[in-house]
């Protein structure tokens, strides 16, 4: 039974009078609406209605679109759009919330914030951000993670109950930050550098629960993506539901569909890998005794073949002995041999000794430099005498005696002409220049007259 049926004073309404009153003017002013705006935080609940907020840079309002109505839409609803939606204003009495009852939606394109998506993955897959061969691979058996998330989530308690639950011995760091809202991009940023800088990471994960285009925006922020790409840590981007992706998505090394994905793809199960080195120890062990086995049965066959082991090293203790004894015998044999021959080279050595050479042919060149200077005084006197003979005879050829006895040569001397020795009273002509050579000078004369030999 509630409180108040009817007012309890007259003029006082009571919240259900209020509440009816706003929603019949409502509903009487604004019986069909066309209103536009961006669909956020769309959820669907198990009854199949849609229920999300139409918003636009100033304000927002709630909306529901009812399972009988969906049968009308051209696609399926997402957050970031851009819509038209057809319908009346109502009041929900119980909360006393207005909202839209929408009939009918039109679609006219993604909203800006799905825009800057979609234009930011393409320039970033353009420069090759998102190229599978510049991802690295995650080590298989971790042991140490910086999960950079906001501690306060419920996505990190997703993360740490499956790590508990496969029993991995992995140390697990929570480097904290905020995970939404300005800024949380450049801080998420930072921690990554950071992380990169100053601690010893296997592997960076970054964790965050679900939620709208605009909840996850931090992740979609170009300078995240570029310090993902910059890491050389492995990064495993796990964000959001299976169906969202951001930007840091398609730059991680590797994508998981959620926080607890990413905890089931880095850890290993303990107890798995505990059976496996079980399983080789029992392998290796039954190896062992079954090659220990083989050997001492290999060992007890050879003692057979082998007999009394005393005996025979007796016997071959005596063939060392003997063998000993005659190779110290062969040995200096062998060293008086060599002794002797080394004798017998020294002394050849000594006599054809460098130095011994030296000194014979030191001797021998004095002996020859000796007899090469008899020769050559003997050599000198031989030419002195000849020369003697030679010169003599020359001196009684020779023109210069004759001019000394009274003759002279005679040359015609003419102007640019090759001088021309006179025999002949016919080369020259009255008037002509000649000169005469004398034994101590020479005579220039004019000729004033030709007589020639009549015979």
């Amino acid at each position: 039974m509630p409180f108040f049926s009817e007012s309890a004073e007259p003029g006082v309404l009571t919240v259900s009078q209020i509440s009816r009153s706003i929603r019949q003017l409502l509903e009487g002013d604004f019986r069909f609406v066309r209103v536009s705006g961006e669909i956020s935080n769309l959820s669907r609940p198990y009854s199949g209605h849609h229920y999300f907020t139409l918003k636009d840079s100033g304000a927002q309002l709630r909306a529901v679109l009812f399972k009988g109505q969906q049968r009308f839409l051209a696609q399926n609803l997402g957050d970031g759009q851009q819509v038209i939606c057809h319908g009346r204003i109502s009041v929900y009495e119980p909360r006393g919330e207005y909202q839209l009852i929408v009939d009918t939606v039109d679609f006219h394109g993604a909203g800006l914030l799905q825009l800057q998506f979609e234009a930011l993955k393409k320039r970033l897959g353009d420069e090759g951000l998102f190229a599978a061969e510049r991802k690295k691979n995650l080590p298989r058996f971790p042991r140490k993670i910086v999960v950079v998330t906001s501690p306060t989530g419920a996505a990190i308690h997703d993360f740490l109950k499956i790590w508990r639950k496969k029993g991995w011995g992995a140390t697990i760091q929570i480097y904290p930050v905020r995970v939404q809202g300005r800024g949380a991009g450049e801080e998420i940023a930072e921690a990554i550098a950071r992380i990169n800088s100053r601690l010893e990471a296997e592997i960076i994960v970054l964790c965050r629960g679900g939620g709208s285009l605009e909840d996850l925006w931090a992740f979609n922020e170009e300078c995240l993506a570029r310090a993902i790409v910059a890491s050389r840590v492995p990064i495993v981007s796990a964000i959001g539901h299976e169906v969202d992706f951001t930007i840091a998505d398609f730059c991680a090394d590797v994508r998981a569909p959620t926080p607890t994905g990413a905890a089931e793809q880095i850890f290993p199960e303990a107890l798995f890998w505990q059976q496996q080195v079980g399983n080789y120890r029992q392998r290796c062990i039954r190896l062992l005794l079954h090659r220990l086995d083989s050997s001492s049965r290999r060992v007890t066959q050879g003692r057979r073949l082998l007999g009394d082991l005393d005996m025979i090293l007796s016997h071959l203790s005596l063939q060392v002995d003997h063998r000993s004894s005659r190779l110290i015998h062969l040995m200096t044999r062998e060293l008086q041999y060599q002794s002797l021959k080394m004798g017998q080279a020294l002394a050849r050595l000594q006599r054809l000794s460098p130095l011994g050479q030296l000194t014979l042919q030191a001797e021998r060149l004095h002996h020859l430099s000796h007899a090469l200077r008899q020769q050559m005084q003997v050599l000198i006197q031989q030419k002195n005498s000849l020369l003697s003979v030679h010169a003599a005879r020359l001196e009684s050829v020779s023109p210069l005696a004759t001019l000394a006895r009274g003759y002279a040569i005679v040359k015609k001397k003419g102007a640019g002409k090759k001088e021309e020795i006179v025999t002949h009273s016919s080369q020259i002509l009255v008037g002509e220049t000649i000169e005469a050579l004398l034994h101590d000078g020479a005579l220039e004369c004019e000729v004033r007259a030709v007589r020639r030999k009549t015979v």
